[in-house]
């Protein structure tokens, strides 16, 4: 039965008359957008989004964002009628403490929610991941065009405030480029900001900016069923473009005094207005979070329609499994993000003393592990010669060819981390990024976003102190260090030595709670000797003694990281007639997890001194510390010069350590 315009407005109202009702009960949250957009969903809910409200975990569902996730009652109340685990009592409880409905939409909190939005544009990089993720599924799983196993569509919605902001330039070059003719993003362009018209700070003709970047271009009335139906129906059939919707909308449709302005964005309207809205829209005026039987029925039937589609394709999975056993053991493997128990047992070894930078070590590290961990894709920021984070001979994504495993990000920090966001809640893939750990500050805010989600992204971070050198302080990374760590759910590991650098892969893969950023050095590191000084493997617990000259308490604690740890060694190993441990701490979130008796043996609570030497700021390294301490660290911006000129100026030599020793021993 053909579904008809008056039936979809009638789901456009309620969609709108939810989210107003949401919005008032909490007396908070944001009306306009899903008043303006609700015919725009409604029509693409009901006639085009293939999901199964009963399965939200489906792998060939189509991947729907809300990038402007202030607009988040929209999607509630779009769930809820679909008939996902989202009562109507949770609508009632919008931006309630313990909701399952809260102010922007959470992965991994409420049923149906794909990626965590809020912050603007993210949502849209976000998409261009998923797109991605789903052509490189495509290119493994897919035999036959005629019926392929993979073969979905992203659908995401954005405002003004998404493409004022800088990542939806980067986001949006890349799909372009890789033409992913499987992702189409709405704009809902209603001309209104915070402040007031759009046209008080934005001029940009959006038409012609997404043909510049090789998008498909289409113009519609955002309030016409008949034009949004066929706009999607010919964004369904692109064959070499992602396909961008220009959706002229009001902004606050249907209210009669808020409809069009910008108090319509961000505060309730207001019981009054209410009543006058669901009277213009020609609903009921004394009810709240009405929905007529209609309305469910309209969605049960889609639903409906949906499980058969989904029973279809679980069919085909079962008969392709069965033909395809190693392509069908591939997705079992890539699905599970499977490590094998006795993976460190391919990790290679690294001749004792030989000097290597640990960039180096992590792309002959990492080039055994893709090996035998096929769902390990990933890229750089235009950096993979610098920071060795290719994977030789597995092939690259291209535009028209997505079967390789190494991606050119191009020169897109922000965009990256957002991009590898969306890839990793894709599924089937375990996805690396890699630029200079300087350049950490222009990922933050999606690796921010990933680790509130959970994702377990690998970030590679190489030239990682000072001793970058000659390109001065402008790449020296000084205060990264701190501001990753203070970032919660995001587990920071800076190895001491190649080997060290294997077993930081390792914890990197086995933490599947959040993002991992491993820090690397550009100047070569000496091969600590493992048959003279503890396992690298002790790097999971993110502390251990490296050495100590005696037993028992020692007279001082030396704790360092990274490249700091061998002058660290070699200093202590000068200081005759005393107790000294020295301490690799190669990951300060991996030591606090382990229990409270290891971290008071490793850091002796009966010792007094302790000498913190790191190539960073001294920020946050007091919670080590003893009675009397001293720090080695840089708390001021780098220099331009030789590594070897600036770490004799900064005082990162065995002379300096020793002197700093010497003097707290004194104590």
């Amino acid at each position: 039965m053909k579904l008809s315009n008056e039936s979809i407005s009638l789901a456009a109202n309620t969609i709108r008359c939810l989210s107003i009702d949401g919005i008032q009960a909490a007396n908070s949250g944001h009306p306009g957008a899903p008043m303006g957009l609700a015919d725009i969903a409604a029509v693409l809910w009901l006639k085009y989004l293939n999901h199964d409200p009963s399965d939200a975990s489906w792998p060939n569902r189509d991947r729907f964002i809300l990038s402007g996730g202030h607009g988040s009652m929209l999607l509630y109340s779009l769930l809820h009628l679909s008939g996902y685990d989202l009562p109507l009592d949770e609508l009632k409880k919008f931006r309630q403490t313990g909701s399952l409905t809260p102010g922007h939409p959470e992965r991994g909190h409420t049923d149906g929610v794909e990626t965590t939005t809020g912050p603007l544009g993210q949502g849209i990089a976000n998409g261009v991941g998923m797109a991605i993720a789903e052509k490189m599924a495509a290119s493994r799983y897919n035999l036959e065009e005629a019926d392929p196993l993979i073969d979905h569509k992203v659908w995401v919605f954005c405002g003004d405030g998404d493409l004022e902001e800088g990542i939806s330039h980067e986001a949006c070059s890349m799909a372009g480029h890789l033409k992913l003719n499987n992702l189409v993003l709405f704009y809902d362009c209603n001309h209104i900001t915070i402040e007031g018209s759009t046209d008080l700070s934005v001029s940009d003709d959006a038409k012609k900016r997404f043909s510049a970047y090789n998008w498909q271009v289409i113009e519609i009335d955002g309030h016409d069923y008949d034009q949004i139906d066929r706009a999607i129906r010919k964004a369904s059939k692109s064959q070499d473009k992602p396909v961008f919707i220009l959706c002229n909308t009001t902004i606050g449709k249907g209210s009669p005094n808020r409809g069009g302005t910008a108090k319509a964005h961000g505060e309730p309207l207001g019981a009054e207005e209410i009543i006058l809205t669901k009277r213009a829209l020609g609903m009921p005026e004394d009810k709240s979070f009405y929905v007529a039987e209609e309305v469910y029925d309209l969605f049960k039937t889609r639903a409906s329609k949906m499980k058969r589609l989904h029973n279809k394709w679980a069919r085909q999975f079962k008969v392709w499994s069965k033909e395809n056993p190693e392509k069908a053991e591939l997705w079992k493997k890539c699905a599970s993000d499977f490590i094998p128990a006795d993976i460190e047992n391919v990790l290679p070894e690294f001749e004792t003393g030989k000097a290597i930078a640990t960039r180096n070590a992590s792309g002959t590290v990492m080039n055994a592990l893709a090996k035998e961990l096929p769902q390990l894709v990933g890229g750089s920021a235009d950096l993979a010669p610098s920071t060795k984070t290719w994977l030789n001979d597995m092939g690259e994504v291209l535009n028209g060819d997505f079967s390789g495993r190494n991606l050119h990000y191009g020169i897109r920090e922000l965009a990256m981390a957002a991009v590898m966001n969306g890839m990793q809640a894709y599924g089937g893939f375990r996805v690396f990024g890699s630029t200079f750990f300087v350049f950490s500050d222009y990922c933050r805010p999606a690796i921010r976003v990933g680790a509130l989600m959970g994702l377990p992204n690998i970030y590679v971070y190489t030239h990682d102190s000072f001793y970058v050198g000659e390109d001065g302080p402008t790449h020296e990374p000084v205060e990264q260090l701190a501001a990753l760590r203070c970032m919660p759910n995001v587990t920071v590991i800076r190895p001491s030595d190649p080997t060290e650098t294997g077993a930081a892969w390792i914890a990197a893969l086995k933490n599947k709670k959040g993002p991992t950023a491993l820090l690397f050095t550009r100047q070569n590191m000496k091969v600590i000797d493992r048959k003279e000084y503890p396992s690298a493997s002790n790097l999971e617990k993110g502390a251990y003694t490296l050495w100590q000259s005696g037993c028992g308490t020692p007279d001082l604690i030396i704790i360092a990281s990274g490249s700091e740890v061998e002058i660290a060694l070699e200093a202590a190993k000068k200081i005759e007639g005393k107790n000294i441990r020295v301490i690799s701490m190669p990951s300060w979130e991996l030591f606090e997890l382990q229990n409270k008796g290891y971290r008071e043996r490793i850091i002796d609570q009966d010792c007094s001194r302790t000498l913190i030497v790191e190539a960073g700021t001294s920020f946050g390294w007091e919670r080590f510390t003893g009675r009397h301490y001293d720090f080695i660290t840089l708390d001021h911006f780098g220099a331009s010069g030789p590594y070897k000129d600036l770490a004799e100026k900064f005082g990162f030599t065995v002379e300096n350590v020793l002197e700093k020793a010497t003097e707290l021993l004194k104590k």
